[in-house]
């Protein structure tokens, strides 16, 4: 009997974890901001914890049954889709002339990220919430995808926060061994560029996916 309600028990937590981490492990504007943060040593847990909370929030959202209402706001969704992207090609812009303009680096480079936490956390927000694929996966597909397990979409759910803690706590913990590299700021112009890179092919695929 104990077997039976342990198996009842792991069966939706392993499936909500292995469906969290399938989605957010991509590389995608939210890892990479992170990845940055964690180089340069400024605000990476509060950032890491917010992108967490956003997680459980929005998961939790889909699991009550939000779904299905934040598939039919299509309204909603062009504008994120159109806001979102134009606010991918600005932050690319900046790090395509970081990466152009040896000038405006530093050894630490601190200077390329925000100064301030609130500036930080707002940053972090925008990389979350302006994006609709984060709506889409969270709320619609996450949340469908609880609504399957029935009475057991609550340890769906603590499954996929869980795959969320995870993710967010190593990509934090692990950038900072990465600092040794970026001493040399020209490491910082192939990052910046990367960055400038993804930021465009994401606000080009956010904008014309539909």
């Amino acid at each position: 009997m104990g077997c039976v309600v342990a198996a009842n028990f792991l069966a939706p937590v392993l499936m909500g974890l292995g469906t969290s981490l399938s989605l957010i492990v991509a590389i995608g504007a939210q890892n990479a901001y992170i990845l940055k943060q964690g180089i340069i040593g400024r605000f990476i847990w509060p950032i890491a914890l917010f992108c967490i909370f956003s997680d459980a929030l929005l998961i939790g959202l889909g699991v009550l049954g939000m779904g299905a209402l934040a598939d039919s706001a299509v309204w909603v969704l062009e504008v994120l889709r159109w806001g979102g992207g134009l606010f991918l090609v600005v932050y690319g812009l900046f790090a395509a002339r970081r990466a152009l303009c040896p000038s405006m680096l530093t050894v630490t480079s601190k200077e390329s990220g925000p100064q301030t936490l609130a500036k930080a956390l707002l940053l972090a927000a925008a990389m979350t919430y302006l994006n609709p694929h984060t709506y889409l996966d969270t709320i619609v597909f996450i949340g469908g995808l609880a609504a399957q397990q029935g009475d057991s979409r609550w340890f769906f759910y603590a499954g996929a926060v869980a795959g969320s803690v995870l993710w967010f706590t190593f990509l934090a913990s692990c950038s900072r061994f990465l600092r040794s590299v970026f001493a040399n700021p020209k490491a910082w112009r192939v990052l910046d560029a990367g960055i400038a890179a993804l930021m465009f092919f994401l606000a080009y695929q956010i904008i014309f996916s539909a």
